[in-house]
């Protein structure tokens, strides 16, 4: 089992940056993918970005060029680098982990890209 928690979410200003980590504990082996994942208001959940033990990554189109995953495989974190935002990155962003065939995710975190 493992256990995922998400930090740094919140306010930001359209063109902000804004960082979101995420740490995972309990039983965790490798390889293993992690990712984010965002929920708009009344839309369904989408994929952001991924990142596997390779630091082999891949991001949705909508936020290529702007939105940056990396990872520390020692620390078994994930973090998003996220810059230039706007209105409609406003979402609930999950923290996700796809380990030996099975999925984990965190609590989500808010964030809020608004004047």
């Amino acid at each position: 089992q493992a256990q995922l928690v998400e930090a740094g979410g919140g306010l930001v200003q359209p063109g902000g940056s804004l960082r979101l980590s995420c740490s995972a504990s309990g039983s965790i082996f490798s390889p293993n993918t992690m990712g984010w994942y965002r929920q708009a208001p009344g839309k369904q959940r989408e994929l952001v970005a991924t990142i596997n033990s390779s630091r082999m990554t891949y991001y949705a189109d909508s936020v290529k060029g702007r939105i940056t995953i990396s990872r520390d495989n020692a620390k078994n974190t994930v973090s998003l680098e996220m810059n230039s935002l706007k209105p409609e990155d406003t979402a609930v962003y999950y923290c996700w982990m796809l380990m030996v065939a099975k999925v984990y995710w965190g609590q989500g975190t808010q964030v809020t890209v608004s004047s």
